[in-house]
């Protein structure tokens, strides 16, 4: 992990991984989701609103590995104060959040005619809803640190504090009674027909590539704009 410490050796790993990233992620997507649109049969229960699926699971997905890529990079950060986990898991933090706004907006469209409902306070949506606002308040209070100029442990903390929802999103169709279906993809198998399931995989990926395009740019301005303010410092000490 330390082998990356030094911002040049990530530059240099990141500039063409973004590339990398990005235009394979878009790539996926497109085929994932014409095939999902197009190909794939409607469901005999819940018709063409299935096809939701498509992006609902890769958002809802998404939503929780960016919250753990956060407390990752907060480990990192507390235990080795590696330079660039703080850094990480701010690019993180937007991404994560808009992908967990998806998942809760796709959530409610697939949910009126399913359930009846936009909204429901039930296990999992809530503790959906819980994440997004632990993100923006991540997000409020790294911003409040940087402009400060203070240390960024108190963000790391609440990086990892935050946590402790990922696995009551994972275990609420278990723990409490629901509407939300229950888990239907598993190591053991999966209780969708092999005809709707297939472009999932292929968006899935598609969008996880696409969310790491993302984080990467964004890494790649902060330390663009960090190295901008500090020869603008050194060049107002020298004047």
């Amino acid at each position: 992990m330390h082998v990356f410490a030094n911002p040049v050796r990530f530059l240099s790993i990141a500039r063409p991984l973004t590339g990398w990233f990005g235009w394979s992620g878009a790539v996926l997507i497109v085929v994932g989701l014409s095939a999902g649109l197009f190909l794939t049969p409607v469901d005999y229960l819940q018709g063409q609103t299935v096809r939701i699926m498509y992006i609902h699971v890769p958002a809802a997905w998404l939503g929780m590995a960016g919250w753990s890529g956060i407390a990752g990079a907060s480990l990192a950060e507390l235990v080795w104060r590696h330079p660039l986990a703080g850094l990480a898991a701010r690019a993180v933090a937007l991404p994560g959040a808009v992908f967990t706004a998806i998942c809760l907006a796709s959530g409610s469209i697939w949910g009126r005619p399913t359930w009846g409902t936009w909204w429901e306070w039930d296990g999992r949506l809530t503790s959906m809803l819980v994440l997004l606002f632990l993100y923006i308040a991540y997000i409020a209070l790294a911003e409040a640190v940087a402009e400060r100029g203070g240390q960024a442990r108190a963000a790391a903390i609440f990086g990892l504090v935050g946590a402790v929802n990922l696995p009551i999103i994972h275990f609420s169709v278990l723990w409490w009674r629901t509407l939300h279906q229950g888990q239907s993809i598993s190591f053991t198998g999966s209780t969708i027909d092999p005809a709707i399931l297939w472009p999932l995989p292929i968006a899935l990926m598609g969008f996880t590539l696409l969310f790491g395009a993302i984080v990467l740019m964004r890494m790649r301005a902060a330390l663009a704009r960090g190295k901008v303010e500090a020869r603008l410092r050194r060049l107002g000490s020298a004047a």
